[in-house]
């Protein structure tokens, strides 16, 4: 197996060292591949922490019990996101705990569902602010806002979130 008394191996096991942990660091710095920042994200999980760092020893910040809530994600490091929310707060969640789906808050007093992309289009229904959805087909200053199954277009500027995509 070699002679490990002259202190040779030892050398070589830590020189092994050195360079996983150079790999490790440098691979937690890639960002989101082929994503430019900022970019659009949702909650995932019925439950997602923030933190004030990115990692599990930081505490949480604040605690999100809102699944589809989109969030903005600003920074990238390694599987850690720094986000901000509706409201603004930031901080960082895992990677896991977030989604890819377009989604959106209504941030008016109310916004009309519409059932075309036109503000002379008749009223399906009403989104209170707060209400969240899913957003697809964004164009013209629309997006068509799915609540629970509930369809209809709103004005891209009543609502927070993946509006551009």
């Amino acid at each position: 197996m070699g002679d490990m008394g002259n202190g040779s191996g030892m050398k070589l096991l830590m020189r092994g060292a050195g360079v996983a942990m150079a790999l490790a660091m440098a691979a937690a710095s890639i960002a989101a591949p082929g994503k430019p920042m900022p970019y659009w994200a949702s909650i995932a999980q019925d439950e997602a922490r923030m933190r004030v760092g990115p990692s599990l020893d930081y505490p949480s910040n604040w605690v999100y019990r809102r699944r589809d809530l989109p969030v903005k994600v600003v920074q990238v490091l390694g599987l850690w996101r720094k986000v901000q929310d509706p409201d603004g707060a930031q901080g960082w969640m895992h990677v896991r705990l977030l989604s890819d789906t377009a989604t959106g808050i209504v941030k008016a007093e109310v916004a009309p569902l519409r059932q075309s992309a036109s503000d002379g289009a008749r009223t399906l229904f009403r989104a209170e602010r707060g209400v969240v959805g899913r957003l697809s087909d964004c164009s013209g200053g629309w997006c068509s806002f799915d609540v629970r199954g509930q369809r209809g277009y709103v004005k891209a500027s009543d609502v927070w979130g993946a509006t551009d995509q």
